[in-house]
Order: structure tokens, then C-alpha cells, then sequence
């Protein structure tokens, strides 16, 4: 029953833990040796096994005293952003390595008050800055996929790589992770899995290492659209801790889902077909166009005219908020301090950053000090900052005649590792069907929806109104269902215990 346990949905996982028909500490069990023997796609970088046991007989107490809460006994896996007390926190960085929160995020907070169980911190880009995994001072995560006839190893996506990649290697029931441009949709599409960025707001930032202020959102990654919709009635609450949290109720998402599509308007914007993108993709586009229409949807071509100044707006935000956050990080104030004499403050400030940041994150930091500096905050920050508005303005257009939008999650599949670290205008372009979503502060979800020419996975992506998440999910269970997306990695990764 062990192995079985494992491939269960988190749905099914809750249901017959509440039905006693397995214990927590079996599925517990089932998941730790599920990551003992998954050490080879390094998606993990904590792991907490004796705190996932302990846990779990808790939650057993709890189910026999007739008192199981939401999520009791599930075991998730903690993207290594989320800060968690007493469980080392590295946000994938050697600066913040020796780092062990004495407090806990919103998020896992919420998550653990109604009775989940983690089984340990994830691998992701450091910092979350990264579309590949690649850039974690703790080596990649990699995909548990791998494409036809090949034994290549493929990136898992990022930043949120470890969760896409532990979620669909069924090393654990369900994942947290971030989205600041893209990183939970678009390893969600790598990976064949299911990956919501819930609306700006919806989920509190307290206690989430930060990225980017303005565009990073918590949510969930799952196996199903239903496994999300449980995760986020858990994770998203408001957050007086948090200013740019929503004080706005929570949905039972779950509850939402099934509900008839007939009537609603799905837009389909021309700007998102790019030269070069691979005719599988496009032709899965067309097929769930179709798919959505044969639920009794309409299907109709929109204008989002300022999309193809998406990414270098989002490339001038992004970094200008990065430099900001992580200026803190010298070595002094926070972060790992460089050994040895320097004749100055500045020298160890120098020392520590060099030191404690790997190239993406320092090519980023400058970025953005560049675009904020004198003389050139107007020409780069602001001017992004109005071509932002322009986005957000675009996509509410286009919401007083459509439902939601329809798109590709991605350009393309996962490629290989190494194959674009050297080149970082092809990594950024992963995320172009993506940040637009972060700059407008929209709800988007990516659904697992086929496969390309060399068998791996691609996604398709939903854009909702904001806070329109129930209505995301509901239309993704439509395509889900369409699709019967049921494919699943060969386990080439399992060692014998």
C-alpha cells in the first residue's frame, strides 16, 4: 500500500484519511521513503522527516477524536522562500545558508492550523530569480520527466522548480510556491502538473523571503485543478501583517468548481502568437479553444496591445525591487559575512555580497540599481512603471467583454539543463506569456493539457478578472477534464532504499 499512497490525490488522500481507511502516519511514512529514494532530482533542499512523522501522529489523534481539520494529515512540500520556524530557510542562497527562522510565514501557518504535514523545504532559483532552477546555490532540481528516447536531463522550470518537480514525482501531495513573473505556471507546464499565482493580494507575503514587492504572489502547485482549489482555500486569508494583503473572504474554492460554462466569453489575444513558437503548442491553443467551446463556451479574438512590452517592463520592475530588497543582505545587518581583515565597512559589505550571491542574482541587482540611479530612474523605472499601468489598463478593457482569457503557458517545453544558462534573453523569454499576469496583478492558472512532439508536457493558461479565482478554476476543471491529461514521468530517478 506503501507506493499506492503516493500516487493518490490530495483529494483522495483527505477523503480516506477522514474515512480511516490508511493512517497519517502510514501516508507520512509512504512520502518520507518516496524522498529517500528521489535524492537524484535534488528537489528537496531541507528535508524534515522526523518533523513530517511527528506531525502525522497528531493529526491521527486528531481523526480519532472525530476533530481532523481541512488538510490534516496531508503532507506538503515548503518552497524555500517560506520562512519556517525552527526549519532552516535559504531562499537557495549560500548568503542566508545558516539561516533558521524563529517564526513562521502566514502561509505555512495557515496551512499547518488546518492540520497539514511537512515533509521539508524545496529547491527553487535563488531567490526566485531564475526560470530553470539553475541558478540555486544548492545545484538544480531536476524534471522527472525526460523526452522520447532521450536520457538527457531536462530543468524542472523555475524559480519554483523543487515544487513542480517533487509534486509530479509524487514526493509529496501538494506544494507552496511563488510567482513574480511566472514561477509557479510555468514549471507547473514543465512538469505536467497544476500551477495557480492566485490575484495580487489573495495570499499574504509576511514571512516569504522577497523578490520583487509589487509582483510576488503565494499559491499552490497540484496534481489536479481540485488538489489547488483545497490548497488555496487554505493558504489565502488576510494578513494585517501584511499591507498589501486583501481583506476580502475566502471562497470555498473547492465547492465552486463544476459549474456550467455555457455563456461565459473566453478571449483569445492575437498578440500572444510569437514567431518561432512550436506548431504543437499553437495547435493545442486551437484545441483548447475547442475544448471550451464544446462546454458551451464562446471563444473570441481580443487586443492586448501593449503585451509586447511585457518583458522588458517587467525586466526593469522587477530587478529595480529586487536591488531594493536585497540590499539588506551585507553581511552586517543580514546575511553570511565574509571571513577575514577588510580595511573598510564597505570592503566586508563588498566581500559578503560577492560571496554570498550567485551571478544571476548579482546581474539582477545590478540591473536594478542601474534603472534606479540618478539620471536614469526616469528614462527606465518610471517610464516601465507607466507602460505597467498601460498592461493593467489593456487586460480591464478587455474584462468588460470577456469571462477570461485563454493562452499558452509557455513557448515551448523543458529544455535541457545547461542549455540556455549561457544565454539569458532566451531564459527570460520562458516567462512572456506569464508576467503580464504579475504586472496587471491578475489570477492565472496552468492546466496540463498535452504533449509536445517529443513527449513532454505542455500547458495551457487561464487569466481571470481579480479575485476571480473560483471562476479560473472552475473553467480549468473544463479543460482538465478535456484534456484527461493522465500521463506521468517513467521513475528513472527511484533508488532502492
Amino acid at each position: 500500500m506503501t507506493g499506492s499512497l503516493t500516487h493518490l490525490s490530495l483529494a483522495a488522500l483527505r477523503d480516506g484519511l477522514a474515512k480511516k481507511s490508511f493512517s497519517a502516519v502510514e501516508v507520512a511514512e509512504a512520502y518520507v521513503s518516496a524522498m529517500h529514494r528521489a535524492g537524484t532530482l535534488n528537489a528537496f533542499i531541507t528535508p524534515s522527516p522526523e518533523r513530517a512523522l511527528e506531525a502525522a501522529k497528531i493529526s491521527d489523534a486528531a481523526i480519532a477524536r472525530s476533530e481532523g481539520r481541512p488538510l490534516e494529515g496531508i503532507p506538503l512540500g515548503i518552497k524555500d522562500l517560506f520562512c519556517t520556524d525552527g526549519l532552516k530557510t535559504t531562499a537557495g542562497s549560500r548568503i542566508l545558508e545558516p539561516f533558521v527562522p524563529p517564526y513562521e510565514s502566514t502561509v505555512t501557518a495557515n496551512l499547518w492550523a488546518d492540520g497539514a504535514v511537512c515533509l521539508g523545504k524545496l529547491n527553487l532559483d535563488e531567490f526566485a530569480m531564475g526560470s530553470s532552477n539553475e541558478t540555486s546555490a544548492f545545484g538544480p532540481a531536476l524534471n522527472p520527466w525526460r523526452a522520447a528516447d532521450s536520457d538527457a536531463k531536462l530543468v524542472p522550470g523555475g524559480s519554483s522548480g523543487g515544487s513542480s518537480a517533487a509534486v509530479a514525482a509524487n514526493l509529496c501531495a501538494g506544494a507552496t510556491a511563488t510567482d513574480t513573473g511566472g514561477s509557479i505556471r510555468q514549471p507547473a507546464a514543465f512538469t505536467g502538473v497544476v500551477g495557480l499565482k492566485p490575484t495580487y493580494g489573495r495570499c499574504s507575503r509576511w514571512g516569504i523571503v522577497a523578490f520583487a514587492s509589487s509582483l510576488d504572489q503565494a499559491g499552490p502547485v497540484a496534481r489536479s485543478v481540485q488538489d489547488a482549489a483545497i490548497l488555496l482555500r487554505s493558504m489565502a486569508s488576510h494578513d494585517p501583517k501584511d499591507s498589501t494583503s486583501a481583506d476580502k473572504p475566502v471562497p470555498d474554492y473547492e465547492a465552486a468548481l463544476g459549474r456550467s460554462v455555457k455563456g461565459l466569453k473566453i478571449g483569445i489575444p492575437k498578440e500572444y502568437r510569437v514567431d518561432g513558437m512550436p506548431e504543437t503548442v499553437d495547435a493545442l491553443w486551437a484545441q483548447g479553444r475547442a475544448w471550451l467551446e464544446d462546454a458551451g463556451a464562446e471563444t473570441v479574438e481580443i487586443s492586448l496591445p501593449h503585451t509586447q512590452y511585457a518583458l522588458p517592463t517587467y525586466y526593469i520592475v522587477a530587478p529595480a525591487e529586487a536591488s531594493s530588497n536585497l540590499a539588506r543582505y551585507d553581511g552586517v545587518r543580514y546575511g553570511r559575512r565574509a571571513e577575514g581583515e577588510f580595511d573598510d565597512i564597505i570592503a566586508l559589505y563588498e566581500a559578503s555580497r560577492a560571496e554570498g550571491f550567485g551571478d544571476e542574482v548579482q546581474r539582477r541587482i545590478l540591473i536594478g540599481t542601474y534603472v534606479l540611479s540618478a539620471g536614469y530612474y526616469d528614462a527606465y523605472y518610471l517610464k516601465a512603471q507607466k507602460v505597467r499601468t498601460l498592461i493593467y489598463r489593456d487586460f480591464a478593457e478587455a474584462f468588460e467583454t470577456v469571462d477570461a482569457i485563454l493562452t499558452p503557458t509557455t513557448p515551448g517545453p523543458a529544455f535541457g539543463v545547461g542549455e540556455k544558462t549561457d544565454d539569458p534573453i532566451a531564459m527570460y523569454l520562458n516567462d512572456i506569456f506569464t508576467v503580464t499576469t504579475n504586472l496587471a496583478g491578475l489570477p492565472a492558472l496552468s492546466v496540463p493539457a498535452g504533449l509536445s512532439t517529443d513527449g513532454l508536457p505542455l500547458g495551457l493558461q487561464l487569466i481571470g478578472r481579480p479575485f476571480d479565482e473560483a471562476g479560473v478554476l472552475n473553467l480549468g476543471t473544463v479543460l482538465e477534464k478535456a484534456a484527461g491529461f493522465d500521463h506521468r514521468p517513467d521513475a528513472w530517478w527511484e533508488v532502492s532504499e
